[in-house]
């Protein structure tokens, strides 16, 4: 299993809508992160990468821009699965916390 990091759960999220490029990938993790979250473009190609590697994420297609080769990548149903065995996770350990503060009455 990929070791979840923030950048790595965040890209997977970006990629459940469609297959995107990196730029495009970046701006939707700045979406839906309301701006938290940042990824600079050598994290974002290291982190595919191993995605790529484990399975998690497929190059979808590649196509020239401008005379720069754009590549399209998209979450696998294994990818799928792991972002959201995170998310679940996330929640609950969300749901612990909120739950235990509630008790204290704040």
């Amino acid at each position: 299993m990929v070791r979840m990091t923030e950048a790595t759960y965040f890209i997977l999220a970006a990629l459940l809508d469609g297959p995107l490029h990196g730029y495009g990938i970046i701006l939707r993790v700045g979406e839906q992160s309301a701006g938290r979250t940042r990824i600079p473009v050598a994290t974002l190609y290291t982190t595919l990468d191993r995605l790529e590697e484990n399975g998690l994420v497929a190059l979808d297609r590649e196509e020239v821009v401008d005379g720069r080769p754009r590549r399209y990548y998209r979450v696998t149903d294994d990818g799928v699965a792991a972002v959201r065995a995170e998310a679940v996770r996330l929640q609950q350990a969300a749901h612990l916390v909120t739950g235990r503060i509630a008790v204290m009455g704040t």
